[in-house]
């Protein structure tokens, strides 16, 4: 086995990590709401959720993957080296994010320390300014307000159909609909998530020569499911403790809204090829139901610190991603003499 085969080989294994972690990290978001209102246990909510993580590969493009694969850095000024930086980066800051119990975005983190990294390379000329890095950066702002207006209207909605409903009964019949908005959750963030690390791979593959367009290979997408499908069944369960109880309190009718709101918005997202962090988008849907009756009832210092691990997400992933890149260059020249 030649020495670009075992590279290659060592950053497909590492994105698929990061595609795991993704999983556990994000795991909260796709289950949160549902351990919240004490619909399903954590054990059969990390099941359920990691089954339709799955599903969404029958179903899912590859438009996400062509965004973020080739659409936000330029292909020809970067080498596998570079996309392995990102992913460390990447890793690094998604883990230290879990550990403290914050809901940033995995796809940020992705985004941030690969850009971090094809700027150590080649400088910011690497980067592709343009359409798509435009649309990601909007997103950070598009994507909770999206969600927390839907899922406030879906609220509104909802207590107009069930005006002469008991809270008791609405909440027998929203218990087992909350079964399907969180699965519509799930299923929107395997479709959007997975395929960032596909379109990372099919990166890999491309800059190291192993295929020679871009075009996401079966195999490729079929392990970056499996692998967040795995990575959601080992919980998060850190970050479901913030999202599903201290940012504000749910019950099964206002988890169903949350979910469906962000789930929509997610997979809309997806259908247009746009890489959005699905937990912006369900904090935001959850800030939403809970505001319905009165503001005071979403924890704002809660949600401050979650937009603060938002807006630092980028820059520091890239921070991590530009040392990792650095520190890579010295071992590889140091080898190559």
């Amino acid at each position: 086995m030649d020495s670009t085969l075992i590279l290659v080989t060592v950053v497909v294994a590492v994105a698929l990590v990061f595609d795991y972690i993704n999983g556990f990290h994000d795991a909260a978001n796709s289950i949160a709401t549902i351990v919240a209102t004490h619909v399903l246990t954590p054990f059969q909510a990390v099941l359920w959720a990691a089954v339709w993580n799955f599903a969404a590969f029958f179903f899912a493009g590859t438009a996400v993957a062509a965004t973020v694969g080739k659409g936000l850095v330029d292909l020809s000024k970067i080498d596998t080296y570079v996309i392995l930086a990102g992913l460390l980066g990447a890793i690094a800051w998604n883990l230290l994010t879990w550990w403290w119990g914050l809901p940033s975005s995995s796809t940020h983190a992705l985004v941030g320390g690969y850009a971090g990294a094809a700027i150590a390379k080649g400088g910011f000329d690497a980067l592709l300014w343009g359409a798509k890095w435009r649309d990601t950066l909007l997103f950070i702002v598009i994507a909770p307000a999206a969600g927390l207006l839907m899922a406030y209207v879906l609220m509104i909605v909802i207590f107009w159909v069930f005006r002469r409903a008991t809270p008791r009964k609405m909440d027998v019949w929203f218990r087992q609909l909350q079964l399907v908005s969180s699965a519509l959750f799930s299923f929107s963030h395997g479709s959007n998530d997975a395929q960032k690390t596909a379109g990372i791979i099919t990166s890999v593959l491309l800059t190291s020569g192993c295929i020679k367009t871009f075009e996401v290979p079966y195999w490729v997408s079929l392990a970056a499911y499996a692998a967040i499908g795995l990575g959601t069944m080992s919980g998060g369960w850190r970050i479901i403790k913030t999202m599903g109880g201290r940012l504000t309190r749910l019950k099964p009718r206002s988890g169903f809204c949350a979910e469906t709101a962000a789930g929509l918005s997610i997979l809309f997202a997806s259908h247009l090829g746009m890489s959005v962090s699905t937990t912006h988008t369900v904090a935001g849907a959850i800030a939403g139901v809970g505001s319905i009756q009165r503001v005071k009832a979403v924890r704002w210092g809660v949600a401050t610190n979650i937009v603060w691990a938002w807006v630092l997400t980028i820059p520091a992933s890239a921070l991590v991603g530009w040392v990792s890149m650095k520190v890579l260059a010295l071992f590889v020249y140091r080898v190559s003499r």
